[in-house]
C-alpha cells in the first residue's frame, strides 16, 4: 500500500492503492452479473412471449423498464458513492439486483415489471460504482484503460448472457434460472460489504444534509460538456443495448432465416467485441494522449460495420467476424465516460459518472418502446421480416452519425493536449 493515506492523492501521485483495487474487482464482478441478467431476457423471447402474451411492443416495453430506473438510480449511486463510499453503497446495489431477479424468475407479468425496475435501480451501483473505486485506486494516467477494463465485464457478462444462458434455460425452466441469478447477487453482497475498504473520511459531520448529498450534480449539469459526453455515450450505445440484446437474435432469426442457436452466438459475438474493443481503445486513447481522434474514427467504423450489417446480401461478410468487429469499434462509447471526470472536478467522481449514467441509459429508457412500435408498426401483425428491420436500423445508422458531430464539439482532456501540473503535497510531520 502506498505511503498516501488518501487514494485520490495516491491516484493523483501514480500509484495504486490496492485495497481499494480489490474492491474495484468485486464490482466488475458485480458488473458482469448484472449485464448478464441485463442481457438474458433477449434469448427468452419465445418463452416471454408465450408465458405473458406480450406483442413485441409489449415485451420490449416490459424489458425497457430496466432502463428508466437504471438511469435515475445512477444519480442516486453517484451521490451515495460521493456521500457514504463504497462500502454502504455498493452492497446495497447487488441486494436490490438480486431481490429484482428473484422477482422476475416468480413468473407473473406484475412480478416481472417490479422485478425489472429493482434490476435497474442495482445495477445503477455497479458501473458507477467500479469506476468510482477505479478512480481511487489506480494512478490518472489510466484512467481511461480501467474505464474500459470495467466495460470489458460489464460486456463479458452481455456476451455470457446470450449464449451461456441459451442453453441453460433448455436444461432449467427460465424462472429457474432467475431465482438461482437471485440467490448468486445476494452472496456476492455479502462478500462485497465484508471485504470493501472502509472509508475514514465518510463521517457524518462531512456527509452535510440530505440535499447536499447532491449538491455536486450541480457542479455536473451546469457544465454542457457533461451533456455533450452524455449524449455521444447514449447514442453510440444503442446499436447494443437495444440492437443486439433486445432484438438482435429476433433481426437474425426472423430476417437473416438462422435457427435460434445460431442466432444466439451470433449476437453475443457484439458484447464479445466489446470486451476487447473496450479496454483496448481506452488504451490507445490512453496511449496517444488524445481522446478525440479514437473516439472519432471507431465511431465512423461503428457507422460504416452498421450498414454493412444491416444491407450487405447474407454472407458477404463472415458471419461471426461481422458483430465481433462492431462490438469492438463499439467499445468506443466508454471514452465519454473518461471525458465527463476529466472535464469535472474531482471532488465529484462519483456524481460525474452517474450523472453520465443516467444521461446515456435514459436514451436506452425512451428507445426501448420506440423500436418495439416501429417494429410492430412496420410489421403490421404479420411477421417481421428482413425489410422491417433495415427500415428500424436506419434510425440507429442516424444515431451513430449524430454522435460523431457531437463528438466534434466535446474538449479534448487528454494527457497529451493538457498535461498535468501537480502541487506539490505537504505530509504533516
Amino acid at each position: 500500500m502506498p505511503a498516501t493515506a488518501n487514494p485520490s492523492i495516491a491516484a493523483k501521485r501514480g500509484e495504486f492503492y490496492p485495497l481499494f483495487i480489490g474492491a474495484w474487482l468485486l464490482c466488475a464482478v458485480f458488473y458482469f452479473l448484472q449485464y448478464a441478467l441485463r442481457s438474458a431476457p433477449g434469448v427468452m423471447v419465445p418463452e416471454l412471449t408465450s408465458a405473458w402474451n406480450l406483442s413485441a411492443l409489449g415485451l420490449s416495453s416490459l424489458l425497457g423498464l430496466y432502463y428508466y430506473t437504471y438511469a435515475g438510480f445512477s444519480i442516486i449511486a453517484g451521490a451515495s458513492l460521493d456521500r457514504y463510499g463504497a462500502k454502504a453503497s455498493i452492497p446495497a446495489g447487488i441486494a436490490c439486483l438480486a431481490v429484482g431477479a428473484a422477482l422476475f424468475g416468480l413468473g407473473s407479468v406484475g412480478a416481472a415489471q417490479v422485478g425489472r425496475l429493482l434490476q435497474g435501480a442495482g445495477s445503477a451501483f455497479a458501473f458507477v460504482g467500479a469506476v468510482y473505486l477505479a478512480a481511487h485506486g489506480f494512478p490518472a494516467r489510466l484512467l481511461a484503460t480501467t474505464v474500459g477494463a470495467t466495460q470489458m465485464f460489464g460486456m463479458l457478462g452481455g456476451a455470457g448472457g446470450q449464449f451461456v444462458v441459451s442453453p441453460l434455460i433448455h436444461g432449467i425452466s427460465w424462472q429457474h434460472f432467475w431465482l438461482a441469478a437471485g440467490a448468486i447477487a445476494f452472496v456476492l453482497a455479502l462478500i462485497t460489504y465484508v471485504t470493501a475498504p472502509r472509508e475514514p473520511e465518510r463521517t457524518k459531520a462531512g456527509r452535510g444534509t440530505l440535499g447536499q448529498m447532491f449538491a455536486p450534480y450541480k457542479i455536473v449539469l451546469s457544465n454542457p460538456q457533461s451533456y455533450l459526453c452524455g449524449l455521444c455515450a447514449g447514442l453510440l450505445f444503442l446499436p447494443t443495448t437495444i440492437g443486439d440484446m433486445i432484438w438482435g437474435v429476433s433481426m437474425l432469426q426472423n430476417g437473416f432465416g438462422v435457427d435460434h442457436a445460431m442466432a444466439v452466438n451470433r449476437a453475443a459475438m457484439v458484447p464479445l467485441g466489446w470486451v476487447f474493443g473496450a479496454p483496448l481503445l481506452g488504451y490507445l486513447a490512453d496511449r496517444l494522449g488524445r481522446r478525440k481522434p479514437v473516439l472519432i474514427a471507431s465511431a465512423v467504423a461503428m457507422l460504416v460495420l452498421a450498414s454493412a450489417i444491416l444491407f450487405l446480401p447474407a454472407g458477404a461478410m463472415p458471419v461471426y467476424l461481422a458483430g465481433f468487429l462492431f462490438g469492438f469499434v463499439s467499445g468506443v462509447a466508454m471514452i465519454p465516460y473518461s471525458i465527463i471526470k476529466e472535464v469535472n472536478p474531482d471532488k465529484v467522481k462519483g456524481s460525474a459518472t452517474g450523472a453520465m449514467n443516467f444521461l446515456v441509459f435514459t436514451l436506452s429508457a425512451l428507445a426501448a418502446p420506440v423500436a418495439g412500435w416501429v417494429l410492430q408498426q412496420r410489421a403490421g401483425g404479420a411477421p417481421l421480416n428482413m425489410q422491417d428491420f433495415q427500415q428500424w436500423g436506419g434510425w440507429g445508422l442516424g444515431g451513430i452519425a449524430l454522435a460523431i458531430v457531437v463528438a466534434l464539439f466535446l474538449k479534448e482532456t487528454g494527457s497529451a493536449a493538457h498535461p498535468p501540473v501537480l502541487e506539490p503535497i505537504s505530509v504533516p510531520a
